[in-house]
């Protein structure tokens, strides 16, 4: 960040800071908010955009060079940050700020704000002051619900304004489902707003999960019933008992000990992060929901982690008695509700809430992969740049791994990456010529050496990034052969172990373990597992010419030309041993038919 008067002059100002909590606010030239955040110090946090340049990553210095002036509102608590933060961030939708993106509209069901409130399905969450249940993040769970409310409950779906007025006026007159027996007609006065109420009440306990308590109001009432004589209105009860019943068997039953959680869990990465949220209430899941969360600048997993917290609480509400995490995140308010499970049902639970994060993003990956390749491309090479710690794009990489028998038919494969993905016809075959027996460290320098060397000599293009199928040995080898060329500064160069999928950087005693959901590491092993397959099938295709010249080999009378021409038309000793002495005959003549036959009419 260029020191400019201007700059000079907002880093004075940032010194006039409280250090209080609060919310900050950059604002551009053309008096836009372009960042909003929040701070438990802000004298503290303000300060950090305008230190040394090199200590703000790329994005940051983008956003930091246009801010023109800043604003602040000072709160009572880091708390009031994170709700303040969250409302100003959905009212002004700031370019640099995390968001939150739904994939889709997902339906919520709706218990409206009206004299005898109509329960329905709805994509749209108004604030009118109606109760919203949601969102379901599948539709049929949302038509299930209501089927069942509408089984054991008589609703109006009609949209007549039921006021005192009209009804006592009798401006209404009953519809069909009064006469089918569905409603009770309240337009009419049938049917009391007390007795609609408590249906109501019952209803909200329905979709609030609160199913225990809902069914010991139906026993309360089937045994009034039964007590007064009135069977059929017992025998009623009972089976919307049986109905509840059957459909909390249909619910996600996690664990009876679990009975007011909230889950978050989130697929961590810069530029785009992936979200879960489950709720679940008396042991059983009665919400998910999966978000994308866009990260212009760079942001720490923490404090995307409290954006989609406070982001879902501002939509839904904030119920639940404990949150659980992967991690804390960075707000002291939240944390105060927030457990990481090491064991347990609630660690199941949080799992579950992460698998469904990772398909979400492996969904918009396939996406992007499918709709726009080359915003995938360059996404993936970006990853790996940051991931590896490397400073220019790894756009070309190349992968070697060797394959032997007990050092006999020694052989090494080089496969090329373009972009992230194989580009096969630049793949490469190594048959060993200086390496005598099984010796892995010494074949993948040779085999180092040998494809740098060339290129060198050629003038070829050199990859960004070289990654060596095997653990410190064959690395240290293969880093040396570099070395000897003088490229162990111009190349970056790692190793990946096979057994924890770890990577190895030459002179680091601590091996890289990257997150097994990465881009990068997909990357890394797709590298790897080309290079065993392309390594296997040429070891295998030379062993098995080596086995079929060594048995024509000591078949008397069959001379180097002869056996040529039966490899060239039978391919395997299989299909010439089943020849005809004819076919043999008319291949290689009928000397070398005559002693083929002969030899194998012995064998």
């Amino acid at each position: 960040m260029n020191d400019n008067p201007h700059k000079a002059t907002l880093k004075e100002r940032v010194k006039m800071l409280p250090s209080l909590p609060g919310v900050y606010r950059f604002i551009n030239k053309e008096g836009t908010i372009i960042y909003i955040g929040k701070a438990k110090n802000l004298k503290n946090r303000v300060s950090q955009y305008f230190q040394q340049e090199e200590t703000l990553s790329a994005k940051t210095r983008v956003m930091v060079s246009k801010i023109d002036r800043f604003e602040h509102t000072v709160v009572d608590s880091e708390g009031d940050a994170l709700l303040l933060e969250n409302n100003l961030i959905k009212e002004f939708q700031p370019k640099y700020n995390v968001m939150l993106k739904d994939g889709k509209t997902y339906p919520w069901i709706c218990v409206k704000n009206e004299p005898f409130p109509r329960v329905f399905i709805t994509r749209k969450y108004v604030r009118d002051k109606s109760l919203y249940f949601g969102p379901y993040s599948s539709a049929s769970m949302a038509y299930s619900l209501i089927e069942l409310i509408t089984t054991l409950f008589y609703l109006r779906d009609c949209k007549l304004i039921l006021t005192p007025e009209a009804i006592s006026q009798q401006k209404y007159r009953p519809c069909l489902k009064y006469h089918i027996g569905k409603c009770k007609a309240p337009c009419v006065g049938r049917f009391s707003k007390k007795e609609y109420d408590q249906q109501i009440e019952s209803i909200v306990k329905l979709l609030k999960g609160d199913t225990g308590r809902l069914i010991a109001d139906f026993r309360e009432q089937m045994k009034e019933h039964a007590a007064a004589l009135r069977f059929e209105e017992a025998q009623l009860c009972k089976e919307k008992m049986e109905l509840i019943t059957g459909h909390n068997n249909k619910s996600l039953v996690v664990s009876q000990t679990i009975t007011d959680v909230d889950v978050f869990s989130l697929i961590y990465d810069t530029g785009t992060s992936f979200g879960n949220y489950i709720r679940v209430v008396n042991g059983s899941i009665i919400q998910s929901l999966n978000m994308e969360l866009k990260m212009p600048i760079e942001e720490s997993r923490e404090s995307v982690l409290s954006h989609f917290i406070a982001g879902i609480y501002s939509k839904f509400g904030d119920t639940s008695k404990e949150i659980v995490v992967p991690f804390m995140p960075d707000s002291e308010s939240l944390s105060l509700k927030c457990h990481v499970p090491l064991k347990g049902d609630k660690l199941k639970l949080l799992k579950l809430s992460e698998t469904n994060a990772a398909q979400l993003k492996n969904e918009k990956i396939k996406q992007e992969e499918a709709l726009r390749p080359d915003e995938h491309k360059a996404r993936v090479v970006g990853t790996l740049m940051r991931d590896l710690g490397m400073s220019e794009e790894p756009r070309h990489i190349e992968c070697f791994d060797n394959s032997n028998i007990q050092g006999k038919f020694a052989v090494s494969a080089c496969v090329v990456f373009r972009d992230g993905a194989p580009s096969k016809k630049e793949y490469r075959h190594f048959n060993i010529k200086r390496v005598v027996g099984a010796n892995d460290f010494a074949t993948m320098k040779e085999v180092v050496n040998r494809r740098y060397s060339r290129v060198l000599a050629e003038g070829g293009e050199m990859p960004q990034l070289i990654v060596i199928d095997g653990g410190k040995g064959q690395l240290s080898f293969a880093w040396e052969a570099l070395r000897e060329l003088g490229l162990e500064n111009k190349i970056k160069i790692i190793g990946i172990a096979k057994r924890l999928e770890e990577l190895i950087v030459p002179g680091d005693p601590h091996p890289l373990f990257l997150d097994k959901n990465s881009v990068s590491l997909k990357v890394i092993m797709h590298l790897r597992d080309e290079a065993h397959r392309f390594g296997i099938s040429h070891h295998r295709d030379k062993r098995s010419k080596s086995q079929i010249e060594s048995e024509l080999d000591i078949i008397p009378g069959i001379g180097a030309k002869s056996r040529e021409k039966l490899l060239r038309k039978f391919r395997s000793t299989g299909a010439i041993k089943r020849a005809t002495f004819e076919e043999l005959k008319e291949v290689a003549g009928t000397a070398a038919a005559k002693a083929v036959t002969l030899y194998f009419s012995k064998a």
